[in-house]
């Protein structure tokens, strides 16, 4: 007679079935709302290296054609042959396209570039390109003349380096990097600190493996796409075999490279955390093996977190020797905390048996790393900032509202979750681990099918249900095997209906899921402020700007010089007017009176403008007699805003004359 197969209770319910598939689309959403907020803001990534200056300046006019041009920034940028280019006015290249010179003088950021000799006069366009020291590609362009401004068939570009398609994808593989960095440090670190025994849960070693495959190619997507970010924005260009070495040849490429290399440690560190870790059961020998794990998964994680100080912000700046180490312990207390957090949400809905002790430990955890997050982030905001008008007067300060806003929405909920951890640890038992032993006999056939193959439901129906145990001989090892794995099947899900049925662990996910929400959105904003202006550095480049472009005078510009030739009626005064006493053309009067205040005739009038401080001049001036002691001259160029030197010269007969002067400030 064969025997009928038993019956372990009901199929899942649908609402069993809907709930974790409700989960997987609330999580897809919200990662569908990361990707949309990403490419929204997806432009150029904004400079953190800015022109503060030029000689000559955007839109002056000079007499005749300098030497050279030089750019001036408000930090070290690496440039290279064909960085800057100067275009005549038939778009022409009129520089000798050699590498640009390094001019730097102490504190101050400065290339020139050499132009050939004899150009014509006309409008010139600069275009320049270069990578700031914190690894985002800057770039610009701006116009000067050479005797008059002229028409010109030069387009100055109208986007910025690291834009366009190769810039969006780009700022994925960043947030992706930064995404896996965490889930894979924070996954890791719950097994080892929090719950040991979840280093043998399947879906705790399935988030980690994932977390370490979306950095590594997130990383080697980064490496690929470096070349044409910071050069032609060319998606093809991402296999050019030079470019990858150029690339290789730059503190970013080390710094991805250094990255894969850390991440070949970690992919090790893995197989024996979810290896032997997972499978050894002596306690001495485990308690040992955990302080070698936790101090070499340390060591890696801090690792991989200094692959993106040393290459973006912390790297310079001020203070770069304590910004670096303090944003090493950013990201791993951003790891701890919302790593921690990811891995927590996994356990408490894939796993029946993560223990309350386990959520209390990551509790304390958070709290830890929620303070170090507190501490770095206050000195790393005043080191971008500089003063509080940049926290509301520029973009990365308004991000940064935006962030710490974040980050108090995520902490008010956290405080909900620690709620319900203590009330769940109150409850003792709701969440605790099944007796020892028991785990290891049921969870690697968990989620075996069970097999009505020898009778299921309908033969139970045409018969009596038979006890399991009078079933299972030794003469039928097949047919135990079978009934066993029903029977663990049976436990597994009854300890997940329990673990349901508890509100304190409900609740506790729930605050844990909301958790994870508001972080996967304050990930996305960390990764757009990382790749934004610091405030500090719009500030300053704002007001060295503004200094260059703000006239030193308003209006027309009035002198006033008396003289004494030496000889007879050789006293009188000189008074001129610049007009409209701006850098371009001006409008030049000059009268002269005797030492009665009447107008005075002279034989000859002649005018010198300097610039000491550039070295530009003197520039000649000859005005035109207009009536008795009124001269004047049309078209005299300014060609950049200073400290002038005004020199006249006033001849009152064959032999007496003399040269007066007087500085005055021209914008």
């Amino acid at each position: 007679m064969t025997a009928t197969a038993p019956h372990f209770g009901p199929p899942p319910s649908v609402s069993a079935i809907r709930r974790p598939l409700a989960v997987a689309g609330l999580l897809a959403a919200l990662v569908g709302v990361v990707f949309g907020l990403l490419l929204a803001v997806a432009g150029p990534a904004s400079a953190h290296a800015a022109l503060t200056g030029s000689d000559p300046q955007d839109g002056a006019v000079v007499d005749t054609a300098p030497k050279q041009i030089t750019l001036t920034f408000s930090e070290q940028v690496a440039v290279g042959k064909g960085s800057i280019r100067i275009l005549d006015p038939n778009g022409k290249r009129a520089d000798t396209e050699a590498a640009p010179l390094d001019l730097h003088s102490g504190s101050t950021v400065k290339y020139g570039i050499a132009l050939h000799t004899g150009l014509p006069d006309g409008t010139y366009t600069v275009a320049w390109q270069a990578v700031s020291a914190d690894s985002h590609p800057v770039s610009g362009a701006f116009t000067f003349s050479i005797g008059a401004p002229s028409k010109t068939s030069v387009a100055l570009p109208d986007s910025e380096a690291g834009g366009g398609l190769v810039g969006t994808l780009y700022g994925i593989a960043r947030y992706a990097a930064y995404a896996g960095f965490i889930v894979l440090a924070g996954g890791a670190a719950f097994v080892l600190a929090c719950w040991q025994r979840g280093a043998g849960a399947r879906p705790l070693q399935r988030l980690v493996v994932r977390g370490w495959m979306t950095i590594t190619a997130a990383t080697l997507a980064m490496l690929l796409l470096r070349n044409p970010y910071t050069g032609s924005g060319k998606l093809a260009d991402a296999f050019d075999l030079d470019g990858l070495k150029t690339v290789l040849d730059t503190k970013p490429g080390a710094a991805l490279v250094s990255r894969l290399l850390l991440l070949g440690a970690s992919a090790l560190f893995i197989a024996v955390l979810f290896g032997a870790y997972a499978k050894r059961e002596d306690e001495r020998e485990k308690k040992d093996l955990t302080f070698g794990l936790a101090i070499g998964g340390a060591v890696i994680a801090a690792g991989i977190a200094g692959t993106w100080a040393l290459a973006e912000h912390a790297s310079t700046g001020i203070q770069p020797g304590i910004a670096m180490p303090v944003d090493v312990l950013h990201l791993l207390a951003v790891a701890a905390w919302l790593g921690g957090l990811t891995a927590l949400l996994v356990a408490l809905y894939r796993t029946p048996d993560v223990t309350a002790a386990a959520v209390r430990r990551f509790s304390r955890i958070a709290f830890v790393s929620v303070v170090v997050l507190a501490a770095t982030g206050i000195y790393q905001s005043w080191r971008q900032l500089g003063s509080w008008s940049a926290l509301t007067g520029t973009g990365y300060g308004q991000l940064l509202l935006v962030k710490v806003g974040l980050v108090a929405v995520l902490v008010g909920v956290a405080s909900i979750s620690r709620r319900w951890t203590a009330r769940l640890a109150v409850g003792g038992g709701a969440a605790a681990a099944p007796p020892a032993g028991a785990e290891a006999k049921a969870e690697p056939d968990a989620e075996a099918p069970v097999d009505d193959s020898a009778g299921g439901e309908d033969a139970t129906e045409s018969g009596p249900r038979s006890d399991p145990d009078s079933v299972t001989s030794p003469a039928d090892p097949a047919r135990a095997t079978q009934l066993a794995r029903q029977k663990a099947a049976v436990a597994t899900a009854e300890k997940r209906r329990v673990r349901d049925a508890d509100p304190d662990r409900s609740g506790l996910r729930r605050s844990v899921l909301a958790e994870v929400g508001v972080a996967v959105v304050l990930l996305a904003v960390t990764t757009i402020l990382t790749s934004t202006e610091p405030g500090r550095t719009e500030e300053e480049a704002g007001r060295a700007s503004t200094a260059a472009a703000a006239p030193a005078a308003s209006g027309p510009v009035n002198v006033t010089l008396p003289f004494d030739t030496g000889g007879k009626n050789g006293k009188g005064t000189l008074r001129m007017d610049i007009d409209p006493g701006r850098t371009g053309a001006n409008v030049l009067h000059v009268w002269i009176e005797d030492s009665n205040g009447k107008a005075m005739d002279v034989p000859e009038v002649k005018l010198a403008l300097t610039l000491k401080s550039k070295d530009i001049g003197p520039l000649p001036v000859v005005p035109v007699r207009l009536t008795e002691g009124h001269w004047t001259s049309s078209g005299v160029q300014i060609p950049m805003a200073g400290n002038w030197n005004v020199a006249a010269t006033v001849r009152t007969s064959d032999i007496d004359q003399t040269t007066v002067d007087k500085n005055v400030k021209i914008g």
